[in-house]
């Protein structure tokens, strides 16, 4: 089963990755393309007019799926940011205990917001949403990637208290106390 999570969480953080990546992409296509219109309207005096129609709409939906999907595995990588200043003064035991009920609030709310967001996702499949822009999507479409990552960081943050409450240390124990010295 541990395999089987940690592939979940590893894809879900490629596949952010490939979103950020697909980001950079189409705004560098769009540089480029400004930088083909400066130049024929220098040496012509007419621009050209290219643009990538929707070019920015595009890259806030692969923002948000980037930063909804990289949620899982960012928390097993010990990427959030955490305030440690009064749990690192206390003693083992009852900081695992804190660290239980702070897991159990967080999965709570995090469910709580993945079971809407899915319920989002059906109600626009159902009435047809589309995005507005020069290029429509279906508005599920665009939502999706957001409560997938939603559903997987509650996955993720049940596996996190399951380990808790069995005593086992936390995934990301130690990790983020040491990500600027890399």
């Amino acid at each position: 089963m541990r395999l089987i999570l940690t592939a979940l969480y590893k894809l879900s953080g490629i596949v952010a990755a490939l979103c950020i990546l697909s980001i950079t992409g189409l705004v560098f296509a769009q540089v480029c393309l400004n930088l083909v219109d400066k130049i024929a309207a220098a040496v012509t005096g007419q621009a050209i007019g290219l643009t990538i129609p929707s070019y920015s709409d595009f890259t806030g939906f692969l923002l948000a799926a980037s930063t909804f999907l990289g949620l899982a595995y960012t928390l097993r990588e010990g990427g959030h940011i955490r305030v440690t200043l009064v749990t690192g003064l206390l003693r083992n035991k009852t900081r695992h205990r804190i660290d239980a009920v702070v897991l159990a609030v967080a999965l709570a709310m995090v469910a709580y917001t993945a079971v809407y967001m899915g319920l989002l996702v059906a109600e626009s499949h159902t009435y047809g949403d589309r995005t507005s822009g020069m290029i429509s999507l279906p508005l599920w479409a665009v939502q999706l990637p957001v409560a997938v990552g939603l559903v997987v960081l509650t996955i993720a943050l049940l596996d996190e208290l399951i380990c808790n409450l069995m005593g086992l240390p936390a995934s990301y124990e130690g990790k983020g106390e040491n990500l600027l010295n890399e």
